[in-house]
């Protein structure tokens, strides 16, 4: 059995690739050879090519053909087009800005996804809605299309934030981490980090498209969202962290409009609002679970960076660059918190609203219950 993966050297394309050769498959990677790892065997074929473009693609992979494509890079919609004659069976990768109010969270009303938000909630409507939505969305029509024309069986995954290690991005772990580092006293985050955006460890997300491999009827023609069965608010994935780097960072609550030290941890340096994929389709259909539980995979993570940390003294200081204005939002919010203490609170009592009478036959207990 011979699969072609499009990418596999990202975060999750190594352990694809080992995954299928676990299965039997030969596996030719074909990317556009800007990097290589030493976690994927010598035995794995690289084929050098542009899988944005269709005639760079079909250049590059000539008369070939395979028992299956998974495509985890390039533009899909082109890649879905050349391989429908080169493969019966064709699993590709996406991610969740199709669904309307992931990019613009007033397109929704109320504004921001649903909670959580399942496969067939609303996408993108119109260009002018969300243009990188909008793209999103007609990769994903095009896709389907294909397995609709019985061209190929087909299986679609909407990645949320992938994180592990060779994660392209480092943000999401180092933003933390640069702190900790520095011995920061706090962080400043949206409305007490509450927000909860979808995140999926590599190792695990492999594996859930390793499932869409292994059932090929039960996944014939489906999206899937995927992600970490736990997930964690913006205040935890944090705490998280600097536990695993020894430190403590104290969370200090702003209004989202002024946390602009923490831009860059929300997605698309987007509002706060929720972003949480509902995952019960793939645990029902295919039967996910993690392989790595969350909070050990944040561990995990949090050593691969340590012993990896980013060599681009500009991009760490872009991160030190923010502290001073931090500095400034923690003294504004605790001059603010020391006012509203100041204030005559009137502290509510709760009772539940059940009468649980004292004696036998009276019509109400000793709450007027």
């Amino acid at each position: 059995m011979k699969a072609l993966l499009i990418g596999g050297t990202g975060p999750t394309g190594r352990h694809i690739i080992h995954g299928l050769i676990d299965r039997g498959y030969d596996v030719v990677m074909l990317n556009r050879g800007s990097r290589d790892s030493d976690a994927i065997p010598p035995s794995v074929e690289r084929i050098v090519g542009d899988p944005h473009f269709p005639e760079t693609l079909e250049a590059a992979l000539g008369p070939r053909t395979f028992d299956l494509v998974i495509a985890t890079y390039g533009r899909i919609r082109y890649v879905a087009e050349v391989v429908s004659t080169r493969t019966d069976r064709l699993i590709t990768v996406g991610g969740a800005p199709s669904y309307r109010g992931f990019v613009v969270p007033e397109a929704c009303v109320p504004p921001g996804m649903p909670i959580p938000t399942p496969e067939d909630a609303p996408r993108v409507e119109t260009e002018e809605e969300s243009h990188f939505g909008y793209l999103i969305r007609t990769t994903e029509d095009a896709v389907m299309a294909q397995h609709a024309a019985e061209r190929m069986n087909v299986t679609h995954y909407r990645y949320p934030a992938v994180y592990g290690p060779w994660q392209v991005r480092p943000t999401t772990f180092w933003w933390a981490m640069q702190r900790c580092l520095d011995q920061r006293p706090y962080a400043v985050l949206p409305h007490g980090g509450l927000t909860i955006s979808t995140r999926g460890y590599s190792l695990n997300m492999a594996h859930a498209v390793l499932l869409a491999v292994d059932q090929p009827e039960a996944s014939a023609g489906q999206i899937y969202n995927c992600g970490d069965e736990r997930q964690f608010s913006l205040a935890q994935w944090v705490g998280l962290i600097a536990e695993a780097m020894n430190w403590q960072l104290e969370i200090i609550s702003v209004p989202e409009p002024y946390a602009s030290p923490a831009r860059d941890l929300m997605a698309m340096n987007n509002r706060s609002l929720h972003q949480y994929l509902d995952l019960s389709k793939i645990c029902r259909q295919l039967g996910y679970s993690d392989r790595v539980n969350a909070p050990d995979a944040v561990r995990q993570t949090v050593q691969w960076f340590q012993d990896h940390p980013p060599d681009d003294d500009a991009y760490v200081a872009g991160l030190r660059a923010h502290y001073q204005i931090e500095d400034q939002l923690a003294e504004i919010c605790r001059e603010a918190n020391a006012r509203m203490e100041a204030l005559p609170h009137i502290q509510s009592t709760f009772h539940h609203s059940y009468a649980h009478p004292r004696e036998p036959g009276l019509p109400r207990d000793h709450r007027h219950r």
